[in-house]
């Protein structure tokens, strides 16, 4: 299995959307991510009705990898909603991701 199939894997169970609360939505949009040293580390999207209070899958696995091991680079990044990235820009993370991975960490610039 390649890398991309593993990080399918690992991500695809946080795929379970549900309402949190009559206000809150998740587990719509889920990533994975493969942190510098080679583990992957998982998110999932939650939203309310207010949208600055939303997080992106890629930012909560962002968060999840740092605050479970540290790092900040990233060497790729998966993020799908019912089925895999099927090319044509499927599963591009949105600009605000981007920024916050470019901010975290400068190499992420250059993350697959």
């Amino acid at each position: 299995m390649d890398i991309w199939d593993t990080m399918y894997e690992k991500a695809k169970p946080q795929f379970h959307p549900e309402e949190v609360s009559p206000v809150v939505y998740a587990h719509h949009v889920v990533c994975a991510i493969e942190s510098e040293n080679g583990e992957i580390f998982t998110g999932f999207c939650i939203e309310s009705c207010s949208g600055v209070l939303n997080l992106c899958a890629e930012r909560v696995a962002a968060l999840n990898m740092y605050v479970n091991s540290g790092q900040t680079k990233v060497k790729r990044l998966i993020a799908f909603r019912d089925k895999a990235p099927y090319g044509a820009g499927s599963g591009m993370p949105c600009g605000a991701c981007r920024e916050f991975f470019y901010q975290l960490n400068e190499e992420n610039e250059k993350m697959e």
